[in-house]
């Protein structure tokens, strides 16, 4: 997520506080802006449910399956609200809302039993794996049920109870999600929360929270851990990135073009681990530049709800004014904008998908994180130069290699310091393998059995062998 991320919500209304559509920049709903001294029940109600909740995994695998159906049952209700306060296509918050229901089943499997230790010694030891408490997951806004779910689905499948704060510019189809998976479970132990800040400090600094779970900026990450450090809760951080794609010498440029284009500008490229940065050989940097550009040109850019959409705007005003404030500076540092390069000219948060060329390294596009549609492509003459580019960052969240040798391209990944590489591809993640960044990218492991057991802490027991 970028750095500068204001987190003001557009407008209040009491105790409410409102949402804007991004397709038109005007408020079209509004939702509850709970305060946070209402915290202290909220958790504590947390912490009841927890009781009985930890002590019944089938009952816990049943519950998990039962909501995965009733989020696929109201589908159709969560999909246009999302897309509404988002700004995405619609098919992309269908697939949101599929890959929900997708993690609840996959994470609908008993806890990890019982494990024996045997080192020789005349005792009989056992380490058993149990839940940590009241959970505090923290959502950003590009893919709000989605990331939801990657916090609460494998907390909830360990035995802890969530409390779940969404962003206040998408805080509603979470709360209509909420609302759909607590119908499936005990009361008390999935509730949501939503408002603007201090609530989120507060949340994840409460005594009461064992486990703070956490995906947005740099700064607010670092003030989570500094919250979550009052009480020594875990935390779990995904930090963003600033994903760089290597293009080797032998690259079919217009085999792998639209690839790569949509692995840098899916959901607007508000996405953390987007293609954001691409190295190309000098001898192929101007295909490449005009490869990218020509998708850029064509791609239709609308609302979301309309069915020829495929790109839609930025989520939110603060964010677009980053985008254009990047853009901007790469243009006055001598870049040039091969396509795009400005805001459309209609109502909403629309930025025209933009190639940016001839950028200085040291642009902020490029050396920070853009989080909108806009992609610098670089040029290189030697591949240790290009890998060399590649890691000089802060960030560690993903990276890829394209070219036509794998054996060769995966030679060049294994050098990329980040957390996962792709090769030919970019931004596919399994339910199955783990997902962490690196350096200032993040703490933690989210995904597959390593985000099961980052919500469980091992408990070991020792007693005499019989006689």
């Amino acid at each position: 997520m970028p750095n500068c991320q204001n987190r003001r919500a557009p407008g209040i209304r009491g105790g409410r506080f409102t949402v804007v559509d991004p397709a038109t920049g005007e408020a079209f709903d509004d939702s509850p802006d709970q305060q946070p001294d209402e915290l202290d029940g909220v958790v504590g109600r947390a912490h009841e449910a927890w009781r009985s909740w930890r002590a019944d995994t089938v009952a816990r695998a049943t519950a998990l399956l039962a909501a995965a159906d009733a989020v696929e049952a109201a589908g159709a209700g969560i999909a246009p609200l999302l897309t509404r306060e988002q700004g995405k296509p619609l098919a992309e918050s269908y697939a949101e809302i599929a890959r929900t229901a997708a993690r609840l089943r996959y994470f609908a499997e008993p806890a990890p039993g019982p494990r024996p230790i045997t080192d020789g010694r005349p005792v009989r030891s056992e380490i058993r794996w149990q839940p940590l408490g009241p959970v505090a997951a923290i959502v950003p806004w590009n893919f709000p049920l989605q990331l939801a779910s990657a916090k609460f689905a494998p907390a909830l499948a360990a035995g802890n109870t969530v409390v779940l704060k969404p962003s206040p510019f998408t805080p509603l189809a979470t709360r209509l999600l909420a609302s759909v998976v607590s119908s499936a479970l005990p009361e008390g132990v999935l509730t949501i929360v939503t408002g603007r800040e201090p609530l989120g400090a507060r949340l994840a600094s409460h005594p009461g929270i064992r486990h703070v779970t956490f995906t947005g900026s740099i700064p607010t990450g670092r003030a989570v851990a500094e919250g979550a450090a009052a009480s020594l809760a875990r935390v779990t951080l995904e930090l963003g990135g600033n994903d760089a794609a290597i293009l080797l010498d032998d690259v079919d440029v217009e085999r792998i073009a639209e690839r790569l284009f949509w692995a840098a500008f899916r959901n607007c490229g508000q996405v953390c681990m987007a293609v954001k940065r691409v190295y190309a050989p000098a001898r192929l940097y101007s295909r490449v530049v005009e490869a990218l550009a020509q998708h850029a040109k064509t791609v239709v850019v609308g609302a979301g709800l309309a069915p020829d959409t495929q790109l839609g705007p930025v989520n939110n005003a603060p964010q677009l004014a980053r985008v254009e404030r990047c853009t901007a500076q790469a243009l006055a540092d001598g870049g040039r904008a091969v396509s795009g390069g400005h805001r459309l000219d209609r109502p909403g948060y629309f930025f025209a998908p933009t190639v940016l060329a001839d950028v200085p390294p040291d642009s902020p596009v490029v050396t920070e994180e853009q989080f909108g549609p806009v992609l610098p492509v670089l040029p290189y003459t030697s591949l240790d130069e290009a890998v060399e580019a590649a890691n000089d960052t802060g960030f560690g969240l993903g990276g890829s290699v394209w070219g036509t040798d794998l054996d060769r391209a995966e030679a060049v990944a294994d050098r990329l310091e980040c957390g996962t590489a792709w090769i030919n591809h970019h931004a596919e993640l399994s339910l199955a393998q783990p997902f962490a960044g690196i350096k200032e990218s993040g703490v933690g492991i989210a995904g597959g059995p390593w985000g099961l057991y980052g919500n469980l802490r091992p408990f070991v027991v020792h007693r005499p062998q019989e006689a």
